[in-house]
């Protein structure tokens, strides 16, 4: 199967597509991507973990996936979004994983690495850092605080879908400030435009809680991976993320890379995740 296909996969009452490369009997990881992207941000990685001999997972996730698209916010939230990783590593007869995300993929990460940290050989996140740590940096970094000022618009039902997609969805593209290759902008912004899609992903904004900037450490081995040209995320952050991983941690700092790592700095991703296997 090539990585271009989707594979629909059911989780209970939601029906995910997936993406897969890969061996059939290589070790398992699974991709998360992060917003406004889809399983397709990890085009360049994925064929360079399954060269290496990995059995790779990439879904659309919830909201993402036409057939997992509920209705309202609470059905959204980081528990849930965990918890439908687990689901799909169950329905595809999947026990331990490596788990890598990117942005809130990343988020969702850290989360399932607290809920279901024996199902995970290892973890990398991509950009976010561990929530508690960005919590952190969110209360006591003014840098971290201006980052981070979008997501009160996010979170306003209607004037931020309005936003985004009027004129052509002028400000949803140049989100991606010219690091994403035209062609896979024009597919997430088509995949966005759907009718409800665009909610359902912005949903996972107004599902947040207070509590997620003190969620537990985690036990798992990890790996960070954050880029110095990150226009969301800031250093002070990043350098905590460390603090919270009471396991195998390291901390790859990229250099004139912006927030689309994936998309940018795929070999340089690549060989992160497979060092972090490859340690396990």
């Amino acid at each position: 199967m090539t990585y271009d296909e989707t594979t629909p996969v059911t989780v209970g009452d939601l029906t995910f597509d997936v993406r897969m490369t890969g061996p059939e009997d290589g070790e398992p990881v699974i991709l998360l991507h992060g917003f406004p992207e889809t399983s397709l941000s990890w085009s360049a990685v994925a064929p360079l973990l399954a060269g290496a001999g990995l059995r790779v997972i990439a879904p659309d996730q919830r909201g993402y996936s036409p057939g997992a698209r509920p209705e309202g916010a609470d059905a959204y939230t980081t528990d849930l979004l965990a918890d439908d990783v687990v689901g799909l590593a169950d329905v595809l007869g999947v026990g331990t994983f490596h788990l890598v995300g990117h942005d809130w993929g990343a988020a969702v990460s850290w989360v399932t690495a607290v809920r279901h940290g024996d199902r995970l050989r290892t973890l990398t996140a991509v950009s976010v850092p561990h929530l508690a740590a960005y919590g952190a940096a969110l209360r006591g970094d003014a840098d971290q605080q201006q980052r981070a000022s979008y997501i009160g618009l996010l979170r306003q039902a209607g004037k931020a879908e309005d936003l985004l997609l009027d004129d052509g969805a002028r400000r949803l593209r140049a989100m991606y400030l010219d690091h994403v290759r035209p062609a896979q902008v024009d597919a997430y912004v088509a995949h966005l435009s759907a009718p409800g899609a665009l909610t359902a992903a912005l949903n996972w904004y107004r599902a947040m809680r207070p509590d997620l900037g003190s969620l537990p450490s985690v036990t798992v081995p990890t790996t960070y991976v954050w880029s110095d040209e990150d226009q969301a995320i800031g250093r002070a952050g990043a350098e905590r993320c460390g603090e919270f991983v009471n396991a195998d941690f390291s901390f790859v700092e990229l250099t004139g890379v912006s927030h689309w790592i994936p998309e940018q700095a795929p070999e340089v991703l690549a060989g992160a995740i497979l060092a972090r296997v490859e340690g396990s």
